[in-house]
């Protein structure tokens, strides 16, 4: 039996780009990784070193970089009757809910005779609104309409960190999207031997073809002490071997040390990820492609505080994909006087 039951909500007036006005839990530094761990890929384990270019490594005619944004336009409290308060929310019988923009766009790079190219080649832009509240609805706002997407609340996750969640699972279905989208639209000269990078973990997305995972933040340690004093060690274009690692899903990897200033000892580095469907020697190839592409984008720091992780493309990218986004002043003022379908 479905209940409908009309929505009625209140804006928190608190700045979203400041965090809600209560707390939630977080923990810092690099922690260690239950993932499993095959060190001895490319490489035996106690034969590792650091692995320079490969002199001759065919930079790649077509390169399309895929990134995406999101923001918190608007936090809301949904009214719900007490038979059905799940114990999401407040004492009180209201839910959380968060209005998000999110869009996902490519970037395209191309070399040729003629000289260097780059274009965002395709966006695309959704408003949600996410939250545990069965009584949501779609809400009505200039540019564009926020989507009710409800979840399963978890007494074992925290409200907003469930949210938070599933409006990532949003934007990393829409890059997909974008992704093929774009490619689709390439020349098939323009196809054959064309790789895509994905900003962030491959995870969802490990079935697009010749595609790398680029993620220029670490949250945890996963390789053994001996392995993992390498990394410190990589002049600016080694990487180290390829490793496979995972948990409920497996992929290859490798960290790459980006040009950068002297600093502190992972400064620059960046970690790689890709299918692992592949061979083996498939894996090793794209090792060394990423070694002759990533370098080559890095930032400097004159232009960019995220140099050299944040790459060219992915930062021209992500400004203009936030400009599209819309003005969030004017989103939060809307949502404040519109009302739900």
């Amino acid at each position: 039996m479905t209940i409908t039951v009309p929505m009625t909500y209140s804006v928190e007036a608190w700045d979203p780009s400041y965090g809600t006005t209560f707390a939630t839990e977080e923990q810092d530094g690099l922690a260690g990784s239950e993932a499993e761990l095959e060190v001895d890929i490319e490489v035996p384990a106690d034969r590792w070193r650091a692995v320079s270019p490969r002199p001759g490594v065919k930079h790649p005619q077509t390169v399309l970089f895929v990134d995406g944004v999101r923001r918190v336009d608007a936090r809301i409290w949904i009214s719900q009757p007490e038979e059905l308060d799940g114990g999401d929310g407040l004492d009180d019988g209201a839910a959380l809910g968060l209005c998000a923009s999110y869009a996902s766009g490519v970037t395209l790079c191309q070399h040729t005779a003629a000289g260097n190219t780059a274009r965002v080649v395709g966006s695309q832009i959704r408003r949600g609104l996410f939250t545990t509240a069965v009584t949501a609805s779609t809400i009505d706002a200039p540019g564009g309409n926020y989507q009710a997407h409800i979840t399963d609340a978890d007494p074992a996750t925290p409200l907003p960190q469930l949210l938070s969640a599933e409006l990532q699972q949003r934007l990393a279905d829409l890059e997909v999207v974008t992704a093929v989208a774009a490619r689709d639209q390439l020349d098939p000269s323009q196809q054959e031997g064309d790789l895509l990078v994905v900003d962030g973990p491959l995870r969802g997305r490990q079935h697009l073809p010749r595609t790398l995972g680029y993620i220029k933040t670490h949250h945890s340690r996963y390789l053994e002490v001996e392995q993992n004093r390498l990394v410190a060690q990589l002049e600016p274009g080694q990487r180290t071997p390829v490793f496979r690692m995972g948990t409920n899903w497996k992929r290859f990897s490798w960290y790459l040390r980006l040009p950068y200033r002297e600093g502190a000892p992972w400064a620059g580095i960046v970690r790689v990820e890709c299918s692992a469907d592949l061979a083996v020697t498939e894996a090793v190839e794209l090792a060394y492609l990423s070694q002759a592409v990533l370098v080559r984008y890095a930032s400097s720091e004159i232009k960019d505080p995220r140099a050299p992780q944040n790459l060219y493309p992915i930062a021209g990218l992500e400004k203009e994909l936030r400009r599209r986004l819309g003005n969030p002043q004017i989103l939060h003022r809307s949502l404040r006087t519109r009302r739900p379908r």
